[in-house]
């Protein structure tokens, strides 16, 4: 059942599949209300042992800010105005701001490919 405060999105991960999630409102409200304003985002991706990330226009500092996280947590990265999906749990060594989870088919992110593009967008 849809609520106005869980934002359902889709995922696009170029050549790899397609995954969706939801950003949660009360998590990190003025950031996820600026992620919402500005879907559809794409970027080239950035793998990391754990994570891949893309950068955004999206420019807001930390809030409620995070330094660990749990497999399919959906983040922003204020160090690098990013969005970030973690598919292992992880300590960080800054903070970022917990924006929402994956639901569904995390395994995408394991498989993308680092340049890829990846595609978010409302679903």
């Amino acid at each position: 059942m849809a609520s106005p405060s869980r934002i359902p999105i889709k995922i696009f991960v170029e050549d790899v599949g397609e995954s969706r999630g939801e950003l949660i409102l009360f998590l990190a409200p003025k950031t996820v209300n600026m992620i919402v304003k500005a879907l559809p985002l794409e970027g080239k991706i950035v793998k990391l042992e754990g994570e891949i990330y893309f950068l955004t226009p999206i420019k807001t500092g930390v809030e409620k800010g995070k330094d660990t996280v749990e497999p399919g947590t959906i983040a922003y990265w204020p160090q690098a105005n990013a969005i970030c999906i973690f598919y292992e749990g992880m300590r960080l060594y800054g903070k970022v701001n917990i924006i929402g989870k994956i639901l569904e088919n995390l395994e995408v992110f394991r498989e993308a490919k680092n340049s890829g593009i990846i595609r978010v967008e409302k679903g």
